[in-house]
């Protein structure tokens, strides 16, 4: 799954093109490399994410296409805030 769908999923990021655009400004990362917005993810990957004075380190634990509000936390587990 693109790295930009997967965060949109997640509802780590709650837009497509705001996650794309974090990609873009180089603000995302997964296992400590900068990835561009069309980057696969897969389980088990650390993602880290960058707003501007705070960051975000999260695990991918699954990868669903599509999933509801409420579900949409077993997705990842936060690692660091």
């Amino acid at each position: 799954m693109r790295i930009d769908k997967f965060l949109k999923n997640s509802r780590l990021i709650k837009r497509r093109t705001v996650a794309k655009d974090a990609c873009d400004q180089e603000r995302v990362s997964v296992n400590g490399k900068v990835v561009k917005a069309g980057a696969e993810v897969k389980e088990g990957d650390v993602i880290h994410i960058s707003f501007g004075n705070s960051s975000l380190t999260a695990k991918v634990l699954k990868l669903t296409e599509s999933c509801r509000k409420e579900d949409a936390a077993d997705m990842y587990e936060i690692i660091e805030d």
